[in-house]
């Protein structure tokens, strides 16, 4: 039997002072949109999750047919559909809103609820003594955009998670052309909001990126090309629906003007699009699956990628290198990335 976590990189380290205390390990494959794998660190084969990751590319059947024009979606529309967000007022009214452009209501929503994912958006919520509905779910943009293709293309509602779904099939179908693999190789799992999630190779996933950065130059035809440019752009346009105030994701689109697509997903993965001049796709895991180091790892490897300027990475300075504060609020460490990537 394969170790899983054989070849493993030490991706960060966590400082008590001057020495090291911890590592997160993990792996980082990058590709071009012709689906070439040009640098990497520890193992690209590691295979994973993509949890919330996935969303850019289960957008896809909705804009294929025809969605945008059909119920008039803007950037923000698309982008709440790719979020993972925070469940403020601003994601919970545009969830809303995509359920009433379909003729559905909040009940129709299968994810669940949960407390907001933005620390500020939880605060507030309960100090209004609300309860969460499955609007305040991370997710309730992607069920919303999920259950609009289904009353497009006449497929069932009532059973748009199932995995052999015809929803279902068409997004495994059209990540398994973007991440250049055959779809019986996709393993299945269920998502923390019930829908099926893709196990992948961190190669495969960066090659999915790959192809979101620059669709044409991955060879995909050109109604495909088109839809996933549109959720890229998008993306970049209404950086704060994909997730929110505080949150890096937000912050790495804003800084780049949607020239970097980033997007989360549970468990320490990350996926990015460089779209240009350079297009190229990012895949990365940190296999404890913790996210302290997260941000600045994504940081690392664009800096050394060259994807980012140097008044990017001062811009984003602050997410970089966490501070570690004990109970009395003193400085006693920091999380620092460092991550070396091999050229290949």
């Amino acid at each position: 039997m394969t170790d899983p976590l054989r070849g493993l990189a030490p991706l960060a380290s966590v400082r008590r002072g001057e020495q090291a205390e911890s590592w997160h390990l993990g792996a980082v494959a990058v590709a071009t949109p012709e689906g070439r794998l040009v640098a990497r660190a520890g193992d690209p084969a590691l295979a994973t999750y993509l949890r919330s990751a996935a969303k850019p590319f289960q957008l896809l059947p909705l804009l294929l047919a025809g969605g945008e024009a059909v119920y008039e979606l803007t950037d923000a529309d698309l982008a709440i559909m790719a979020a993972s967000h925070s469940g403020g007022p601003e994601h919970v009214a545009s969830s809303a809103a995509l359920l009433t452009k379909g003729g559905f209501t909040v009940e129709d929503l299968q994810c669940g609820a949960h407390v907001p994912l933005g620390l500020p958006e939880a605060r507030e919520l309960a100090a209004r003594g609300e309860t969460p509905t499955p609007l305040h779910n991370n997710c309730s943009g992607k069920h919303a955009g999920m259950l609009l293709a289904c009353r497009l293309r006449g497929w069932p509602t009532t059973t748009y998670l199932d995995s052999d779904h015809p929803l279902q099939r068409a997004i495994r179908a059209h990540l398994a052309a973007f991440c250049r693999v055959e779809e019986g190789e996709i393993g299945l799992g269920i998502d923390g909001c019930s829908v099926p999630t893709f196990h992948l190779s961190l190669a495969a996933a960066a090659r999915g990126y790959a192809g979101l950065a620059d669709p044409v130059a991955a060879g995909h035809p050109p109604a495909v090309a088109v839809a996933a440019a549109r959720v890229a752009a998008a993306m970049g346009a209404a950086p704060g629906m994909v997730a929110g105030r505080e949150r890096f994701t937000t912050r790495l689109m804003e800084v780049t003007r949607g020239r970097v697509v980033g997007k989360e997903g549970a468990e320490g993965f990350y996926g990015v699009a460089v779209r240009g001049p350079v297009a190229l796709g990012v895949a990365l895991k940190i296999v404890d699956g913790g996210e302290r180091a997260r941000d600045g790892i994504v940081i690392d490897v664009l800096r050394t990628l060259g994807a980012l300027s140097g008044q990017e990475c001062a811009e984003l300075a602050d997410l970089h290198s966490p501070e570690l504060r004990n109970h009395r609020g003193l400085l006693i460490g920091q999380v620092v990335p460092e991550v070396e990537l091999e050229e290949i």
